[in-house]
């Protein structure tokens, strides 16, 4: 299965993912990484911070948002260009995270596509916010 062409996306397209952050996907994308950072993976140290406990990589929850674009929107067959990101909030282990992309412009000159990407929160919080650049499949 073919994602959408550029000739199939639109201005205002959107699509969502939705996933709740386990103590898991932590653990696990620490070993993968290699990013043992205490706030990710260690209870006694992250409650002295300023978060309390443990909070998920930010690069954890905008991995999320990969999903969208490489299943969903523009979807199979999608190279990922380049992503500006902005963390605005902690995700915690057991939070509900939903990644949504939305087309904000069509580049016609390289057939790249624009998109709006956040991540919110179960409580609606954003929690990341930025854009990113693609280049969708080819038929």
């Amino acid at each position: 299965m073919t994602g959408k062409t550029y000739d199939e996306l639109n201005k205002g397209d959107r699509a969502e993912f939705t996933k709740t952050i386990s103590e898991s996907d932590v653990y696990l994308f620490a070993g993968i990484t290699g990013d043992m950072n205490p706030a990710h993976v260690n209870e006694e140290y992250a409650g002295n911070t300023t978060f309390g406990t443990r909070i998920a990589h930010g690069i954890l929850v905008c991995g999320l948002i990969s999903n969208v674009l490489g299943n969903h929107l523009p979807g199979n067959g999608t190279i990922y260009m380049h992503q500006s990101i902005r963390f605005l909030a902690p995700v915690y282990i057991g939070d509900t995270v939903t990644a949504r992309v939305e087309v904000l412009e069509k580049l016609e000159e390289k057939k790249r596509i624009l998109l709006k990407t956040t991540c919110t929160n179960q409580k609606g919080e954003v929690v990341v916010d930025g854009e990113a650049l693609v280049s969708p499949p080819r038929k």
